[in-house]
């Protein structure tokens, strides 16, 4: 298959991994990208001397791109951008702030620049910075999120209208089904992230791991709007927060609720009880366990089956 994305990336499947805290390290990184995806580094929950290490043995198991996702409020920003500068990391996928900050300086290398927005806001504004590429993220995705709770289905043919560079699909796609749905609304390639998170390769913890394949419809919500919206499955913490709300909690009694450390506690220690467990919509379709490179076969084969029925669809 080649597009606009596998030509950007120098990759064989328009199928991105999302980098995802906790969960993205270099084993999973590595297998998509050898599975022809391209695999992404989550940088944002590693110190720099564990991203270092996390790239070198990501290349060392793949001749294959692969990319860092670099969320731009990290502390260590800069120690991170000159590690993967030192590595010559191919792709970067930034989010979580202003694209222009740090696009320019990551070109000068050679480095591909991609940006994740939740808003046809921000997309227009990521590519007036001059990144190559856009993930505009729907309100199913997990993690944190847009505060405006536009989905996927409505956030695709909105910001494909308006900008010109290619664009990657992301949230609530788990299936290939769902990747050519969202190729046909004008996406050039699907960034999925739950989906891998619930995968051999993952770095979650396995209890996490369970908790998503046990996920029913309506078991994850989008909260914590006053601090960063982010998309968590319901646990006791989760109650602790609604119960805050109900009575009225301010902004400064939610930060001390949350904490520090409460979504490594839940999603890499496997606190099921206490820690802050982020996975998007599509967990309540998951039920299996599989290797990256399984989901990746069984992406493209429903992506041909899809195609190949619909070829068979006629409105006269």
């Amino acid at each position: 298959m080649k597009n606009r994305i596998t030509e950007l990336f120098n990759i064989q499947y328009p199928i991105i991994q999302a980098g995802m805290i906790w969960c993205s390290g270099w084993e999973l990184a590595a297998t998509v990208s050898n599975s022809g995806g391209l695999g992404i580094i989550g940088s944002g929950s590693m110190y720099p001397d564990i991203l270092d290490e996390q790239i070198a043995k990501c290349k060392a198991e793949t001749s294959k791109p692969f990319a860092v996702n670099l969320p731009m409020l990290y502390p260590n920003i800069e120690e991170h951008i000159e590690t993967i500068i030192r590595h010559k990391v191919p792709i970067v996928f930034t989010s979580a702030g202003n694209p222009k900050t740090y696009t320019d300086r990551l070109h000068k290398e050679g480095i591909t620049v991609v940006h994740v927005v939740s808003s046809l806001k921000f997309a227009l504004k990521a590519q007036q910075a001059g990144v190559d590429a856009i993930v505009a993220e729907g309100f199913e995705a997990g993690g944190h999120n847009g505060r405006d709770e536009t989905t996927t289905l409505c956030l695709i043919p909105m910001v494909k209208k308006e900008i010109k560079i290619p664009l990657i699909a992301a949230g609530g796609i788990a299936s290939g089904r769902a990747m050519l749905a969202c190729m046909v609304l004008g996406a050039d390639g699907v960034q999925i992230g739950s989906r891998f998170v619930a995968s051999h390769e993952s770095s979650a913890h396995i209890n996490f791991k369970k908790a998503i394949l046990d996920a029913k419809e309506g078991d994850t919500e989008l909260t914590l709007k006053e601090l960063t919206p982010v998309r968590l499955l319901k646990n006791d913490f989760y109650s602790r927060v609604q119960k805050a709300y109900t009575n009225h909690a301010s902004k400064d009694e939610l930060v001390e609720l949350l904490g520090r450390g409460r979504a490594k506690k839940g999603m890499f220690e496997g606190d099921l009880q206490n820690g802050e467990l982020e996975i998007g919509q599509i967990a309540g379709i998951m039920d299996e366990l599989l290797s990256a490179k399984q989901i990746i076969n069984d992406l493209l084969k429903e992506f041909d089956d899809a195609q190949n029925e619909l070829s068979k669809i006629s409105l006269k």
